[in-house]
């Protein structure tokens, strides 16, 4: 069956469609990540886009039980230059179109991803739509009568509706053959971890339950009250999509937890951190999305390979005087990869420490961060 793909500037791409027909509407981004396309997939950061892959062939390893990062697809839509439909892994349980065909993700392949990808890097990501249903006039039109990516609370929209214990897996304990290693269940006595979700991966809960910690997991609307009353030994405040500074309600109450507990940062955490001590974020042309990003942390001089996703940046500038300052960089753009408190024991980063898909290279800043808090 054949899929379109626009754009709101007029472009349009035409290809074939994968998942099921139909018409959706988000954000058209890229990443440049080679592997990891399940975990990118169920990523509730990729919340309201339009996920590219510049990668070619996609799917060649099939689907499986255990690289879910989330309950369900998060995607708006999908696009790639061609499907894989005869995966060979071990590890596999299915075809990557099975696997979307059964989340309802609607998607197009067949695209030149490379001109596709220097479009956006050019014009900047903008909103987008892949429809099986609709010419390019019919469908730019409705694109434009879309709400903007920018103005919507997505955190709301793949936050967890109500606390709960992380429990190592529990979607996946029936299989636990096909699960991650590192993945073992929390200790009864190990250090109790307050995590906010934004739109939390279950590699952040793993690295955490791998080092000893328990987790309990809340929802981004919880009252700051309600979180310290379960005497955390620390909390963690999670990545997620979406424009942080729709999340105002989330910056009031990290403010009352600062002092009161070691405070780690990941992604859009780092940033609501940033407004919490009076910063400010800005939108990135092209954002940051892939597994080859090099950050510089400056206080070691050390440059790490990092796995990144988000669209938005801390302003360097709005934290001059601040209690908070800049501890790391990016080395392709200078942007604020990473903050540090010059009292409290707060610290955030941009990038994505628990990686899938990877580069692991600072999965080293979970165990920083607990030994922090065991201190």
């Amino acid at each position: 069956m054949k899929a379109i793909l626009t754009l709101e500037d007029g472009t349009t791409y035409h290809g074939e469609s994968i998942g099921i027909p139909g018409t959706t509407f988000g954000e058209a981004v890229f990443s440049t990540s080679m592997t990891g396309y399940q975990e990118m997939l169920t990523d509730p950061s990729f919340g309201g886009q339009l996920l590219t892959l510049t990668y070619p062939l996609i799917g060649n390893y099939g689907v499986n039980d255990a690289d879910f990062e989330s309950n369900k697809v998060q995607v708006a839509g999908f696009i790639i230059r061609q499907m894989c439909d005869k995966p060979s892994n071990w590890r596999s349980t299915g075809t990557l179109q099975d696997f979307l065909a059964q989340h309802s993700v609607v998607g197009i392949q067949g695209v030149d991803t490379r001109s596709l990808t220097r479009h956006l890097r050019v014009h900047g990501v903008m909103m987008g739509a892949i429809s099986t249903e609709y010419t390019p006039d019919q469908l730019l039109e409705q694109i434009r009568n879309q709400p903007n990516y920018a103005t919507i609370d997505f955190v709301k929209r793949v936050t967890t509706s109500k606390p709960y214990e992380w429990n190592g897996d529990a979607e996946v304990e029936a299989n636990r053959g096909n699960a991650l290693p590192g993945c073992p269940l929390p200790k009864p006595d190990g250090p109790r971890i307050a995590l906010i979700d934004c739109g939390v991966k279950r590699n952040i809960m793993r690295n955490l339950t791998s080092l000893g910690c328990r987790v309990t997991v809340f929802p981004c609307y919880t009252k700051a009250e309600d979180i310290l009353s379960i005497n955390p030994a620390g909390i963690v405040i999670s990545p997620g999509p979406g424009d942080p500074n729709n999340l105002r309600y989330m910056v009031d109450e990290v403010k009352v937890l600062i002092g009161k507990k070691p405070i780690l940062g990941i992604c859009l955490g780092h940033q609501l951190l940033a407004y919490a001590f009076g910063g400010k974020t800005f939108k990135l042309k092209f954002g940051h999305r892939g597994g080859n990003h090099p950050v510089k942390d400056l206080t070691t001089g050390r440059v790490y390979i990092t796995s990144q996703n988000h669209g938005y940046a801390v302003d360097a500038d709005s934290l001059a005087g601040k209690a908070i300052e800049v501890a790391m960089i990016n080395l392709n753009d200078n942007t604020v990869e990473g903050l540090i408190h010059r009292d409290f024991p707060i610290y955030s980063m941009q990038y994505h420490p628990e990686a899938l898909p990877g580069p692991r290279d600072s999965a080293y800043l979970f165990k920083k961060y607990v030994e922090t808090v065991i201190s």
